[in-house]
């Protein structure tokens, strides 16, 4: 089964807009929607109007959410300060993967394994999702 961390610009867009295609992870079956009490913070200041953050609790009620910071422990990729807790937060889930729109700070490692996380986008997950 995999299990997928969201990071906090994918529940961002998910909230955003109703007819956003990321929704389609919610209803996916035989999957695990992970994320983390820090990215779901950074969706929610991201998000201004009340009906967005309603949808974003009710994504989130959905999901299993990790309420402990990753601890602090050396990466193999280079990422700015606040990123780093996204990816930790998927190695220490033991996430199969991490689903980001962040193409400037996770774009190189679109597509790489990631001490045992796959990053890629929805878009790509979804796409891969369809061929199995």
């Amino acid at each position: 089964m995999d299990r997928l961390f969201l990071d906090a610009n994918v529940l961002f867009s998910a909230a955003y807009r109703p007819d956003a295609r990321v929704r389609e992870l919610w209803r996916l079956k035989g999957i695990k929607l992970v994320t983390s009490l820090y990215a779901v913070e950074e969706a929610r200041r991201n998000l201004d109007r009340p009906e967005q953050r309603e949808k974003l609790e009710e994504l989130i009620g959905r999901m299993e959410v990790l309420t402990s910071s990753p601890g602090e422990r050396r990466l193999t990729i280079d990422l700015p300060q606040k990123d780093r807790p996204i990816l930790l937060g998927a190695i220490e889930s033991k996430g199969s993967h991490l689903i980001t729109g962040d193409f400037t700070h996770f774009g190189r490692y679109f597509g790489k394994t990631v001490e045992g996380v796959l990053i890629l986008t929805p878009s790509d997950y979804l796409r891969a999702r369809k061929k199995k």
